[in-house]
């Protein structure tokens, strides 16, 4: 009876440790492992255009080793970028292109690169919705933009005919202001809680490094204002002067004027 029992209590063990390793030997199973690099980059691409893109990131990972040295490898490489910008992962994505960029310097697709890693860290959302939100890109850390408008700059430097450059200068002036903008909701904030030389000096960065941007009116403005504060009339006239012959227009001295501009019968407005 006692030998019918431990045969028993073996056998279940037996079973245990083969279903145990059975299960090792299904997680290590890799569908792929005999297909072409081509069927590899096809199912890849397909799965991509179906939206799975975190399958399409394993395959093309797995392509990288399998084509290294060939342009299908550095392909795998850049719709693996895409893919991960795809899902959210723009730190992820931002390695990936700038191993590419490292270890690819002749490729016919650098341009590419280099725009897509602009791509990544630009991010316009909140600039699209401002007007509901009263929130937008300036209000937002610069970092990202900063390093978005350098992608795109570097573009134009190495690839001014590239096709993506057309797209690139559009960015980048939007960045540009953006960034200005980001400088002047620092100056206003200092402004308002009487920081006036800090506010000066945050609209002086504006005015200097973004000239030809539409934020240099606002920190023009907001000069004028920390200075008249301060009571440093002469150089509170002197910029009232920069300020209105740069912008002859202003409604920041002139508030009235926008008022002006809508018809008393278009209450919408």
């Amino acid at each position: 009876m006692l030998r019918l029992k431990l045969s028993t209590v073996w056998m279940a063990l037996g079973l245990t440790i083969t279903l145990l390793f059975t299960g090792c030997a299904d997680s290590n199973y890799d569908p792929t492992k005999d297909w072409s690099i081509d069927k590899l980059y096809n199912e890849a691409k397909d799965e991509m255009t179906a939206g799975a893109y975190d399958k399409a990131i394993g395959m093309y990972e797995k392509l990288e080793g399998r084509a290294a040295g060939t342009l299908l490898a550095q392909q795998a490489q850049l719709d693996k970028a895409w893919a991960q910008y795809k899902t959210n992962e723009p730190v992820q994505a931002v390695a990936t292109l700038d191993r590419f960029i490292k270890l690819n310097p002749a490729s016919p697709a650098l341009d590419y690169a280099l725009y897509l890693k602009g791509l990544v860290n630009f991010n316009d959302n909140l600039g699209l919705f401002s007007s509901w939100t009263d929130q937008d890109l300036a209000e937002r850390d610069p970092k990202q933009a900063k390093e978005s408008f350098e992608a795109f700059r570097e573009l134009l430097i190495r690839f001014p005919d590239s096709k993506y450059s057309v797209d690139a200068r559009l960015r980048m002036a939007f960045i540009k202001n953006s960034l200005a903008r980001s400088d002047v909701h620092v100056a206003r904030f200092y402004y308002q809680r009487g920081a006036y030389v800090a506010a000066i000096n945050r609209a002086q960065t504006t005015v200097q490094e973004y000239r030809d941007v539409p934020a240099v009116e606002e920190a023009l403005f907001i000069m004028v204002q920390s200075y008249d504060k301060l009571g440093l009339n002469q150089l509170r006239d002197d910029t009232k002067r920069v300020l209105e012959t740069s912008y002859p227009n202003t409604v920041f001295l002139y508030p009235e004027r926008l008022a002006a501009k809508k018809s008393w019968w278009k209450f919408w407005q």
